[in-house]
């Protein structure tokens, strides 16, 4: 048995929405375990910069909208010639819209599926040949606890994690036999700047969430780091196809 079965040494990994909040998290995790990361965002230079700079070589960042579907290969292409070949793809990138459904505006439930699913199925859709002629490489989308519990409010959200979970079944039975990995994460309630402005003033929201959570607590943001490090690196070398629930057993509470 070996201890390098967790380690991403020599490996890079494009992650999109990796500046802020957990995909800047799965980006640390991943450069402490021995990647370099590129970081696909919307966000400023300074941005990065800030949270990512002090990494040096092993962090590099291009802005772009994910949106921007016509030039995504275009993308892919610039990154995989000036940072080699990618091996780990993180889907992270996402957008929000909390509205009841009689307000919630058909191009609101649209801007919603456009990042979520048309970017992120543009972006592996980018890395895929590329992914096939190297025979190792691993892909994860960014799930979600309403990937599988009902929430009111979020109907663009909970449709476009939902459909992740089929990209994911489809995806891997479509490229694992070519060495592509494809699972996803579903964080559950983590300690975020969001998560506490939804609940410091709200006691029963959070007690409504700790009650259903086993653990009785929220997570980190480096629960989802790790989870995405393990999912990428050769101890998960047989798994894919799967939603890795990281809830402190949310899923499951009663």
């Amino acid at each position: 048995m070996s201890s390098n079965m967790f380690s991403l040494a020599g490996k890079t990994a494009v992650i999109t929405g990796g500046t802020t909040g957990l995909g800047l998290s799965i980006a640390e995790c991943m450069i402490a375990s021995g990647a370099k990361v590129v970081v696909v965002s919307m966000d400023s230079q300074e941005v990065f910069n800030q949270n990512l700079g002090s990494y040096g070589d092993k962090a590099a960042y291009y802005q772009f909208n994910i949106t921007d579907t016509e030039k995504t290969q275009e993308l892919a292409d610039k990154i995989i010639e000036e940072q080699g070949d990618i091996s780990i793809l993180v889907n992270n990138a996402g957008n929000h819209c909390k509205k009841p459904i009689e307000e919630m505006t058909v191009a609101d439930f649209e801007s919603v599926l456009n990042v979520h699913l048309v970017g992120a199925f543009a972006m592996t859709k980018a890395f895929v040949p590329h992914m096939r002629k190297l025979g190792e490489a691993s892909i994860i989308f960014q799930a979600s606890m309403t990937s599988f519990i009902g929430q009111p409010y979020v109907m663009g959200y909970s449709t476009a994690k939902a459909g992740y979970l089929g990209m994911v079944r489809t995806l891997s039975s479509e490229i694992s036999n070519d060495g592509v990995r494809v699972n996803a994460i579903a964080p559950g309630w983590i300690d975020t700047p969001m998560f506490r402005k939804a609940t410091d003033n709200d006691p029963e929201r959070k007690a409504k969430i700790l009650g259903r959570t086993p653990m009785n607590k929220v997570g980190e943001p480096a629960d989802i780091g790790w989870a995405a490090v393990y999912l990428s690196s050769p101890a998960a070398k047989f798994i894919t196809g799967v939603c890795l629930p990281v809830d402190g057993g949310a899923l499951i509470g009663f």
